[in-house]
């Protein structure tokens, strides 16, 4: 490639998708990753697309719902360009209600989805029926939700990789040198830590998460979602679940506490009894200080941007991610939220001091 007109630092979720934005703007584009591609957390198992709850609305959940919205178009267009399949369906999700008092409290949100997601997507509580896709249910309710997709995180990784290649982007394992042009830093945790040192502030950390994937084929179901884990039945005959969320430990690689999990699913679901595990995961997520994306430009640092932070939410959002890290890098428009923005969090974590 003689030249570059952006480079992007980091082949995870939020990297290679604002390479494929840009590459679709006609740019010319460049991806240096020093691993592997989805070498982070973007190579985990889950791959669960699913919305906030619809109240106490906030620029995050909107930019959220915009994202899930967009994805199914999104991801085919990935699938088209590259001739490989990213495992997205959009397949909506059930959660179980624990009292009367959460049951009262999901049929109000039912009103709210109805507003707020648009009348694209359905917010419904509907009764248990026993069926052995079901998550138990104490009060025999269930939040059944339309917005809720799976991806497969690795074939979706791979599938941005073959839509790249087939583009024309350069595409480069290893260490190299920024070409001139915009340069993207979208470097996960590595990145959270730079942007501390820069900074002299905490801007983010690590958090280390565990999933395991089991040989059932329910391909066809909707994810659950009970007592804080993702249950999400994937299209190459496998159910994902996960995650744990570590701020300590010693090794990102999987433990003992995958048993511990994998048990909490099957008192959960039973159907998931006697499974054999296919895979199991660890890995460190990048979580900034803000709990939200870190998006827009480096202060400071001219032609240098910031895209990271993705934490348990990369994937469901990287098609907004994309596009709005796109129309800023080539393009100048900004329209990344305030909370997202790494001025607000740096001035808050300087004043803590």
């Amino acid at each position: 490639m003689a030249s570059v007109d952006v480079t992007v630092r980091g082949g995870g979720i939020f990297g290679l998708s604002i390479a494929w934005a840009c590459l679709g703007r006609g740019a010319k584009v460049r991806v240096i990753e020093p691993r592997s591609w989805g070498a982070g957390s973007s190579g985990g198992l889950v791959g669960a697309l699913s919305p906030h709850v619809p109240d106490a609305w906030n620029a995050k959940k909107a930019f959220q719902l915009d994202s899930l919205l967009m994805a199914s178009a999104w991801w085919a267009g990935v699938e088209a360009a590259s001739g490989q399949p990213s495992g997205y369906a959009r397949l909506g999700r059930l959660q179980p209600l624990a009292d009367d008092r959460a049951v009262a409290a999901a049929r109000r949100r039912e009103g709210e989805a109805a507003t707020l997601w648009q009348g694209q997507a359905q917010w419904q509580v509907i009764p248990a029926t026993g069926k052995a896709w079901e998550p138990a249910s104490a009060s025999g309710w269930l939040v059944h939700d339309t917005l809720s997709a799976r991806l497969s995180p690795r074939l979706g990784m791979a599938a941005l990789v073959g839509a790249l290649r087939a583009g024309g982007a350069d595409l480069i394992l290893g260490e190299a040198e920024e070409a001139a042009g915009a340069v993207v830093h979208a470097k996960g945790v590595a990145g959270l830590e730079e942007l501390s040192l820069a900074f002299g502030v905490p801007v983010g950390s690590g958090v280390k998460g565990q999933a395991l994937a089991l040989h059932l084929d329910a391909r066809d179901q909707p994810q659950l979602f009970v007592d804080g884990l993702h249950i999400v039945p994937h299209a190459d005959g496998t159910v994902a679940i996960g995650s744990t969320s570590e701020t300590t430990w010693t090794e990102d690689v999987p433990d003992a506490q995958l048993d511990a999990l994998l048990a909490k699913a099957v008192a959960a679901v039973p159907a998931l009894a006697g499974a054999k595990v296919a895979d199991r995961w660890a890995g460190v997520r990048p979580k900034a200080a803000s709990r939200a994306p870190v998006l827009g430009a480096w202060p400071g640092r001219a032609g240098h941007f910031v895209a990271n932070g993705g934490f348990k939410i990369g994937f469901g959002m990287a098609p907004k991610v994309a596009e709005v890290m796109a129309d800023l890098v080539l393009e100048g428009r900004d329209q990344v939220p305030p909370d997202f923005r790494l001025e607000p969090l740096l001035q808050k974590a300087t004043t803590r001091r």
